[in-house]
């Protein structure tokens, strides 16, 4: 049977790509989404994957660009569907949030299709999403440095919180956060649909980063095996899971020198940073609240008095 996506339209065993038309731009041109249809030869399970909600956030688009060559429609079974960019007006300006209605896409989920710009395109994209039988929403840590990971949004006491779990083992990048997510994410509002649904954070970093788009890569062509996609099997390995997530902010203003590095193992009392003039004068030395894992730091070293430094996973463990 032929699957179509906006203007893209694919018959068992074929590819083909398109627009999904959400709007108009402030000429009053008409604007699109790059969309693909991945139309397997077998009949199978309906994956969804969608990358750039946050403008600024192009690893997962590196990710489909290098994953949607290597899959031949020959030897699939099921159905691929791709929105390649989805916040569209923040991804041409390299910016975060839609610069139309200054709203970040990733809180505005299911949308509403009579909605502002953001709302409007979480609608049309979640529309899609909910032909799905499974759902990757591809971020990273935006502009700052973090591992990769996948995020479990949907909560511990969610019905299909073991579905995602799983989901994001399958995916296998080695850390899950596992803590219920803001209102209005894909992450949260799809599995209420029933659909389980992850959001692997590849890294974080200023355009993209090789590493974490070939992790991201991997990632996806595990999802595939997993679920029957493609031939073959692979073994879950065990990923470390933090259910908790701290902050640290600047005491005060100056020059940042963290005294780990992201992954390391932390201790409660252990310094995270500290802080100095420019002159490398002492100001202040921040130490960690609990035990965790550093997940994440900002990039420059400058800060201002209660400027985001960096955050801990915490309530660590291994499943």
């Amino acid at each position: 049977m032929t699957t179509r996506l906006g203007t893209a339209s694919a018959g068992p065993g074929e590819v083909d790509t398109g627009r999904l038309e959400v709007g108009e731009t402030r000429d009053g041109s008409p604007f699109g989404l790059p969309v693909a249809v991945v139309n397997g030869e077998r009949p199978g399970k309906t994956l969804y994957m969608q990358a750039a909600s946050d403008g600024d956030e192009l690893n997962g688009v590196g990710v489909l660009q290098r994953v949607v060559p290597q899959l031949d429609p020959t030897e699939i079974a099921g159905t691929i569907l791709i929105v390649g960019i989805v916040n569209y007006h923040a991804f041409q300006v390299a910016e975060h949030r839609n610069p139309i209605d200054d709203t970040k896409m990733n809180r505005a989920y299911p949308g509403s299709e009579n909605g502002t710009s953001s709302e409007r395109i979480a609608a049309a994209t979640f529309d899609v999403a909910k032909r799905a039988d499974l759902i990757l929403d591809l971020h990273q840590g935006s502009t700052s440095r973090m591992i990769d990971e996948v995020r479990v949004r949907c909560g511990q006491r969610h019905r299909l919180h073991d579905e995602c779990l799983e989901l994001a083992k399958a995916f296998g990048c080695g850390y899950v956060l596992d803590q219920k997510g803001p209102d209005g994410q894909l992450a949260r509002a799809a599995p209420d649909e029933g659909i389980p649904t992850v959001d692997p954070e590849l890294g974080g970093c200023v355009g993209w980063d090789e590493e974490s788009i070939r992790k991201g890569v991997e990632g996806v062509l595990n999802v595939l095996t997993y679920y029957g996609f493609l031939d073959g099997s692979i073994d879950l390995e065990s990923q470390t899971r933090a259910s908790g997530f701290e902050q640290y902010g600047a005491p005060c203003g100056g020059l940042v020198s963290l005294q780990k590095e992201l992954g390391d193992e932390v201790a409660r009392g252990d310094t995270l940073y500290e802080v100095t003039t420019p002159f490398g004068e002492p100001k202040e030395t921040v130490t960690a609240d609990s035990d965790g894992i550093l997940w994440r730091t900002r990039r420059l070293p400058q800060v201002a008095t209660g400027e985001y430094v960096c955050s801990v996973g915490t309530d660590v463990d291994t499943y």
